[in-house]
């Protein structure tokens, strides 16, 4: 993958466990991170904030103070010590917020006005509510992708190899792209070309400031998640796979058309190889893999590497389990985003444990 060296096509999906207390990257973090590395092993971190405007969960991570970024280089050595290689998340939740996770508990940013309408989370109890978001001016866009920059340039300090623009399920970026949600009528609305602007400047200062050698991008064109859908996914994902191109970026990181939102799955005639062939680079196909359709999306060419989730969230040895064909840990969902330092974030067993 570009300058870097793997030993397999297994990759730690980025996955939000809400345990970075104020916002800050914790010491129990290293164990976890640790525990997932493999020699040559890519490991995408978590989503993680690029400024106090980027905040719509509890005690997610950023990379926006000197504090954060301290906070996160053990935790990059920790990996780089078992010769994994690391790459940062950055990320910005746009409306997907309310007023508490905001500043002086003002509205939070967008590329609309729209509201989101309440959703039950994850676990399926409790429900989410959303502010009312302030519609950015044309003139407020270049600061929020000066955020970007500036949060790669962090990441980059903290020791990070690179990092991953999340530009997909219905955050900041997505807002923009996606015509369900973005009604604008300046610059960045409007046709597609327009609609992906905001991205596109993020991708070119990004990697204008690390060197696109050590940029990717995680897009979703086909989801829905967060009320942010498009009339036209698959010219949305091949208009920006082809405009990736032109940066030179390391890689593309895609979500697969039957997830319509993070854990739903259903049937879709849409697939993501058009995608695949328009993008020059390292390609990253995610979304409801198991072991055997990562092994034949990779045979067939569909996919360089597979993102995993849920099942290296609960095996940490990931990468031997599927070597081996070892039985895997099931994953608890009730301790997906808990705030215990241990339970349900590095307490699954290990192989040998298991035996």
């Amino acid at each position: 993958m570009g300058k870097f060296s793997l030993s397999h096509r297994i990759v730690l999906a980025p996955l939000t466990r809400r345990r970075s207390y104020g916002n800050v990257p914790q010491p129990h973090a290293i164990l976890y991170y640790s525990q997932r590395t493999s020699e040559g092993g890519l490991l995408i971190a978590e989503a993680t904030g690029v400024s106090d405007t980027a905040q719509g969960y509890p005690d997610t991570p950023g990379i926006w103070t000197k504090e954060q970024v301290e906070a996160w280089k053990p935790i990059v050595n920790a990996v780089h010590a078992k010769s994994g290689i690391f790459f940062c998340q950055i990320w910005h939740v746009g409306r997907v917020s309310n007023t508490g996770y905001q500043p002086n508990g003002q509205a939070p940013i967008s590329s609309t006005d729209k509201p989101l309408t309440p959703q039950i989370q994850s676990n399926g109890i409790h429900v989410a509510q959303f502010s009312p978001p302030r519609r950015l001016d044309t003139d407020e866009i270049p600061s929020v992708v000066n955020d970007f920059r500036l949060a790669a340039r962090n990441a980059i300090e903290a020791g990070f190899d690179g990092v991953e623009i999340h530009g997909a399920h219905g955050y900041l970026i997505d807002q923009f792209m996606k015509d369900q949600v973005n009604n604008r009528t300046d610059r960045y609305g409007g046709s597609l070309e327009n609609r992906c602007r905001f991205a596109l400047e993020i991708v070119e200062a990004v990697a204008n400031e690390v060197g696109a050698d050590r940029v990717g991008v995680r897009l979703s064109p086909f989801e829905n998640y967060a009320e942010a859908g498009d009339s036209n996914p698959k010219a949305l994902g091949l208009h920006m796979a082809q405009s990736l191109n032109k940066y030179g970026l390391l890689y593309c990181h895609m979500f697969e058309p039957r997830m319509k939102t993070a854990g739903e799955e259903s049937e879709s005639p849409h697939s993501l190889v058009p995608m695949r062939k328009a993008f020059n680079g390292t390609f990253i196909a995610t979304g409801g893999y198991e072991r055997e359709d990562g092994i034949k999306a990779v045979a067939e060419n569909r996919a360089d590497l597979i993102c995993y989730g849920r099942w290296f969230l609960a095996n940490s040895d990931l990468p031997k389990r599927f070597e081996l064909n070892a039985p895997l840990n099931k994953y608890n969902r009730e301790t997906f985003y808990t705030s215990d330092p241990v339970i349900g974030y590095t307490d699954y067993p290990f192989l040998e444990d298991a035996a």
